[in-house]
């Protein structure tokens, strides 16, 4: 007979040799003698996210991921549920008494070591009620520390973990895993997580090792809780087998949800990896729901759709118009949230982003700079050009310049470069304003945000002759030309530059009169003509005054160039005597969302064309492509010949705008 030296090898050996999910009985005697040996090794370093680490044990997880295994998994669980339901001790089916003293004395607790020292004053209950007691216990540390500051948060937590009595809160959590109710089990689960307890300690094992067989009883609230909290979790075997579990049990649970909360809280654990099937499962029921969604509720839905990454257009509209309609009920972080969950769904809805940009336009006072420009970048990316909201911040950009830092001026040049917005007869002093500020910065920029501020100005057809004369400075041009060779955004950025200087000629100083060649070059890409618009020119304008696929500065890609003589002129044959229409097909990423507002490339690009003595005619291929064969061409008559439109053209025109 084979001798071991410690209950440590012997429980060991057992794991190797029977498998895991046959030996609950084994396991749990076995695992509950070997936890009594004392193994709470405590670190005092508090500046890591997990604060302690405790000894790692083996994972209590199933050895595969296919469905057909976690049926059979699931089937011997309600087997063991079945046979344990006589044992009322061990897994007691009605809610104990509460000990009133204890209860009513960790509620004053305004800490972890409070309510430490109360378990310590409170002699142990009775076994039945034990399993409440822990669960309460944790809860109350957790909820203590919640409002918290992040220093007294360091401080309180590292009081715990030296306190002795939370060592052996811990041990009675281990011991007492198997007999807990299934709602204790989540509750002591997530408040030992967000606690920061490792995930690879004994206790955190345990539990997950009891939730992984007695899922099936969990009742919705208890699923809830515990779809919260391996949520944040770190994925590991144990995690990827919960989630697979929950998954499993959706698919029959699902029609039996109430709760909005439950369901969203499945809908953020189910992930982004799950069948999608599952997911518009998911989504079907809560739109099922949608009357009963609160304020909430609504901007929460954003968050678990994303959760899942299922653009559900259907439910997401319904939130969209429920937030639009008390748009005013939402705190500013909520509002935020909202609208980048939009951009991550890559989701677009014109009424929702007005609705939010009106609002915060008209109490624009109650916004700080910060915030102003965290929704304006957001609307950036979703390439909505919020006009009221850009408008009043140019306003107050003029007035209190000074209190931006340069992150902020290095974020609104960004956004009203990249979305061209009009600045009217503002144009100057903000631009004057901007630079000023720019140039304050000048002692401590990097030759990396030097570049990324001039390159946003050149957008904006502006060059001021300090931040030129510091960027093309010989030794930090070589050191942008080599990183240009390394970064793609570098390039496209010395590109953009090195055309704004060549064909927009802005007056320079003498320093500057001789611009070096940047000798920027970026990978075009392949574009193709607009077949469909270039055979109506061709119908229009005839073949031999057409000419398709031109490419200019190497950059430019220009469907059809239309050449006639210049209507104002007598004949003769001189350049300026030829007429070069250039039509340039858009599609709508090219514009605002919403509108035919053309965002930078294409402004850029346009106004570069008419340096070169082209005439640009925009063709947005998504109104192109939507009318009949007889609009396209009185369509395009309308654009190209615009002095012999008709009068039916101008009805057409006027229903069919193609420019802001």
């Amino acid at each position: 007979m084979r001798m071991y030296k410690s209950g440590v090898e012997m429980l060991g050996c057992a794991l190797r040799s029977i498998s895991l999910w046959k030996c609950d009985s084994f396991i749990r005697t076995q695992t509950v003698l070997h936890y009594k040996r004392r193994s709470f090794a405590v670190s005092t370093r508090l500046g890591r996210k997990t604060i302690h680490t405790l000894e790692r044990v083996r994972f209590y997880t199933q050895g595969s991921d296919s469905e057909e295994l976690l049926n059979v998994q699931m089937k011997q669980a309600v087997a063991l549920q079945s046979t344990a339901k006589g044992d009322a001790s061990e897994l007691p089916s009605d809610k104990p008494e509460r000990a009133a003293p204890f209860y009513t004395h960790i509620q004053d607790c305004f800490s972890p070591t409070d309510v430490l020292d109360t378990l310590k004053r409170f002699p142990a209950p009775p076994q039945q009620q034990q399993q409440q007691h822990i669960s309460s216990a944790f809860t109350r540390m957790w909820e203590s520390m919640k409002k918290m500051t992040d220093e007294q948060r360091r401080y309180e937590l590292r009081l715990m973990f030296e306190h002795p009595a939370f060592e052996e809160l811990c041990d009675q959590a281990t011991t007492n895993a198997w007999r807990m109710r299934s709602e204790d089990l989540a509750y002591s689960l997530l408040a030992i997580v967000k606690l920061g307890v490792s995930q690879n300690t004994r206790v955190v094992q345990t539990l997950l090792r009891v939730i992984q067989e007695r899922l099936i009883q969990f009742d919705e609230r208890s699923l809830s809780v515990l779809a919260g909290c391996i949520r944040d979790m770190d994925n590991s075997k144990n995690i990827q087998a919960l989630r697979d579990a929950l998954r499993l049990l959706l698919k029959d649970r699902i029609p039996e949800i109430q709760s909005v909360v439950v369901l969203q809280s499945m809908m953020q654990v189910v992930g982004k990896d799950s069948p999608t099937h599952l997911k518009k499962k998911l989504a079907m029921k809560a739109l099922s729901m949608a009357d009963k969604f609160s304020p909430p509720n609504t901007q929460y839905m954003f968050f678990s759709l994303a959760a899942m990454s299922l653009n559900f257009k259907p439910l997401l509209d319904v939130c969209s118009k429920k937030i639009a309609e008390n748009v005013h009920e939402y705190p500013f972080s909520r509002l935020l949230a909202v609208l980048k969950s939009c951009h991550e769904l890559h989701y677009r809805n014109f009424t929702l982003f007005s609705s939010v940009s009106e609002y915060v336009s008209n109490t624009f006072d109650m916004w700080s700079n910060k915030q102003v420009i965290l929704f304006l970048l957001t609307f950036e990316e979703l390439a909505f050009r919020p006009v009221a909201l850009l408008d009043a911040f140019t306003e107050r950009i003029m007035e209190k310049s000074d209190s931006l830092t340069l992150r902020d001026v290095l974020s609104v040049l960004k956004v009203f470069s990249l979305l061209s917005h009009d600045l009217k007869d503002n144009r100057q002093q903000f631009l004057n304003s901007i630079t000023k500020v720019l140039e304050s910065y000048f002692p401590k920029i990097s030759m990396f945000e030097l570049l990324k501020a001039v390159h946003y100005l050149g957008i904006l057809d502006h060059f001021p002759q300090t931040a030129l004369e510091k960027l093309l400075h010989h030794d930090t041009l070589e050191q942008l030309l080599q990183r240009g060779r390394q970064s793609d955004k570098v390039a496209r950025w010395l590109q953009t530059l090195d055309l704004c200087l060549r064909l927009d000629g802005p007056h320079l100083p003498p320093t500057l009169m001789s611009i070096p060649d940047l000798q920027i070059t970026v990978p075009a890409h392949e574009l193709t003509v607009n077949q469909e618009v270039l055979c109506t020119v061709r119908g229009i304008m005839g073949s031999d005054a057409v000419q398709d696929s031109v490419l200019e500065q190497g950059v430019y890609f220009i469907d059809c160039v239309i050449t006639q003589p210049h209507p104002h002129t007598k004949d003769c044959g001189s350049p300026e005597c030829i007429r070069r229409i250039a039509v340039v097909c858009a599609p709508p990423a090219s514009f605002c969302f919403g509108t035919t507002h053309p965002r930078a490339s294409l402004a850029v690009k346009l106004r570069h064309l008419r340096k070169l003595h082209y005439e640009p005619v925009l063709v947005p291929v998504h109104e192109f492509s939507s009318q009949t064969e007889q609009e396209k061409i009185k369509m395009l008559q309308n654009l190209i010949l615009p002095g012999q439109e008709s009068s039916e053209t101008q009805e057409i025109q006027k229903d069919h705008p193609t420019t802001q």
